[in-house]
């Protein structure tokens, strides 16, 4: 019995030894977990991660541990060791809905939405009131195109925190996709609300008025934007650089707020700029990528369709890489057909978007987005290319040096405003703009069909109602009451701006009825009705782009009022390239009274639209195989000082004979 006992005794000894070690390295771990969150709450990730690594070596089941150390991991850049991490804390512990909702985080930022989603779910199923993870399928649900899902996660998460100011955010991006614009607005104030120096919010709150034509309270808070841009004031983080460049604002600003977004969204973090593919100095053809949301039915596929078939394919070989929807209609199929190779790339994350792109061994990526929406300039930052520009989506520096050039022409961008680009200046010696000359031109219905008197002048603008501004408002109420019988027809760019711009004339002293709206109508039924215009008025600060060039290939003559900044002088460049000067203006008094004149001498007018159209049959404008000449020309220049390893320059392309048979 003695030795009987002194064996359980010993037994138990050992096994009150074992707890006791157990419980000690549980305590350690739970130490060292502590100080890892300490860590992380400081910013040292990397050794929050060695601090969580121990816990987990003294308590291999610490789900916790998992779940935090996949943070600082993600907070890193390290998806795929953030990922496994998450998913050994569920594993561990199935029921761990923060570590479901962390999950799906990092899954998504690899690209897979699919799994993201059920990720998020089953953290909603854990938790169904956890507001952060319906935010994040709000999200998921958005990049996945699927707005109604996205919106009622969005509503869900404010609902349980009312005080959710990125989800208000992100529910008015989502409602403004959508064009339900008065909604987008109120979340986008709810964001304001809550954060009142939000600058993000301000600037879409800005955005979203002018779409709307509601001006009561527009002019300070622009001028509010403007004043926080140059006084670096908490307001100016995250305010939309393409809200500052169609505003009334000069070069000098929107370069610094495009320097700004760069700073705020963090675009240059040196953990996610991959190496660019190795130069190639010999070979049979430069790689050209074009990278865009818009090979669809949108306004940048009608200007670039014809440059893509106009491509001298035995030089160059053109992969075009979209992350924008597939419509299904007969433009997204011409323009597969016009590349080497068409890349879908929206279900992938930025980073295996680029390494896709380097693997292909691009040479020269073309970026047709710029800080437009849904843009993806996340891309870019990996550096997946050798030589990166932006071309023709947007009319701005984007404020920083992963962008090497800006593809412009002499008008848009004169060589003294070079200092207000962080990208060098490409001149073209034509205009920048592209322009596909196989559009067909409807036929021109009546005046009575198109809902215009039959007599009179029609002045006309189809410009987006954000690009009307109250000054040019004024010009054109004040043209109407000077100009017997004369109307101005416009386009109902949404269903609150019409009521809006016939309140405004009736504040003015103007008829409502002599502003005509017109319906959004397939490309070619819209140059057919242009041709009943007498007269195109531009706007300012933003012209019309592809609505002038639209225009100009239905014969009728637009007067524009060029100004300091890109975005102010597309119309000119335009204009100037289908040598008609006379159209262009320097300032508003001539803009007015040049109106009035014309609308006035029906047969100076009628000359003038003669010209218009003779000139669009033989102007460089209409080219489209001499335009991809001089812009192969300065794909070859580029990549010529890249393999001579000089830095990139500002680099001038002269003008080569077209199809036009016009040399200037």
């Amino acid at each position: 019995m003695n030795a009987e006992w002194r064996n359980r005794s010993s037994t138990c000894l050992s096994a009150a030894e074992a707890l006791t070690e157990q419980l000690f390295m549980a305590l350690e771990a739970v130490k060292h977990y502590e100080s890892g969150n300490a860590l992380y709450e400081r910013g040292r990730m990397d050794d929050a991660i060695a601090a969580y690594r121990e816990a987990l070596r003294l308590k291999p089941d610490y789900s916790e541990a998992f779940n935090n150390m996949g943070a600082a991991l993600q907070a890193l850049g390290r998806m795929e060791e953030a990922s496994a991490a998450y998913r050994e804390a569920v594993r561990l512990q199935p029921d761990y809905a923060t570590a479901w909702n962390n999950l799906g985080s990092a899954v998504q930022l690899q690209g897979d939405l699919s799994e993201a989603i059920a990720a998020y779910h089953q953290a909603l199923r854990l938790n169904p009131d956890y507001a952060m993870a319906h935010y994040n399928l709000g999200n998921a649900m958005r990049a996945q195109r699927r707005p109604a899902e996205a919106i009622d996660a969005f509503r869900a998460a404010v609902k349980l925190k009312p005080d959710f100011r990125e989800a208000y955010s992100n529910l008015g991006a989502v409602l403004h996709e959508q064009e339900r614009l008065e909604e987008a607005l109120a979340a986008y104030q709810d964001a304001l609300r809550l954060k009142p120096d939000w600058g993000s919010a301000a600037g879409q709150i800005v955005h979203l008025m002018r779409q709307l034509c509601w001006w009561d309270d527009l002019a300070p808070r622009v001028a509010a934007l403007r004043h926080a841009i140059m006084t670096d004031a908490p307001l100016s983080k995250g305010i939309p650089p393409f809200s500052i460049v169609v505003s009334d604002t000069s070069a000098a600003e929107q370069q610094r707020c495009a320097r700004q977004w760069v700073s705020h969204k963090r675009l240059l973090r040196a953990s996610q700029v991959a190496s660019a593919a190795s130069a190639r100095t010999v070979m049979s053809r430069l790689r050209i990528g074009y990278i865009s949301a818009d090979f669809h039915n949108h306004a940048t596929a009608y200007l670039i369709a014809g440059l893509l078939e106009s491509h001298d394919r035995e030089a160059f070989e053109i992969v075009a890489y979209s992350y924008g929807p597939d419509d299904a209609s007969p433009m997204s199929r011409r323009l597969q057909s016009a590349c080497s190779r068409f890349v879908e790339i929206g279900a992938l994350s930025d980073q295996k978007a680029a390494a896709g792109i380097q693997a292909d061994g691009i040479d020269i990526l073309v970026d047709l987005k710029g800080y437009t929406q849904h843009a993806r300039t996340g891309i870019l930052t990996y550096r997946p290319a050798p030589i990166q520009a932006q071309f023709l989506g947007y009319p701005g520096t984007m404020g920083t040096g992963m962008v090497d050039y800006l593809i412009a022409d002499r008008f848009v961008v004169p060589d003294e405003h070079f200092r207000f680009y962080d990208e060098h200046i490409i001149h073209l010696p034509d205009c920048y703009q592209p322009n596909d000359p196989h559009r067909v031109i409807g036929p021109a219905p009546t005046r009575t069909e198109a809902g215009l008197p039959e007599t009179g002048m029609v002045f006309c603008s189809f410009n987006e109602t954000y690009k009307i501004t109250p000054t040019i408002f004024d010009i054109w109420m004040r043209l109407l009451q000077s100009v017997q019988g004369s109307v101005l027809w416009l386009l109902a760019s949404n269903q609150w701006a019409p009521d809006n711009l016939r309140r405004e004339a009736h504040l003015r002293g103007v008829d409502p009825r002599t502003l005509i709206f017109a319906p959004r109508v397939s490309l070619a039924a819209h140059l057919g009705r242009l041709a009943l215009a007498d007269l195109v008025l531009d706007t300012l600060p933003c012209n019309g782009h592809t609505t002038t060039s639209d225009a100009l290939w239905s014969g009728v003559p637009v007067l524009t009022c060029a100004g300091e900044t890109f975005v102010s002088r597309v119309a000119g460049s335009l204009l100037q390239t289908m040598g008609l000067p006379e159209l262009i203006t320097h300032n508003l008094e001539d803009y007015e009274r040049k109106a009035r004149e014309l609308a006035e001498d029906a047969e100076i007018l009628a000359g003038l639209k003669t010209k218009v159209q003779e000139r669009r049959r033989t102007s460089p404008l209409f080219d489209a195989a001499r335009f991809a000449r001089h812009l192969e020309a300065a794909y070859r220049a580029m990549w010529d000082r890249h393999t001579r390893r000089k830095a990139p320059a500002a680099i001038s392309i002269p003008a080569v004979w077209g199809n036009s048979g016009t040399d200037v």
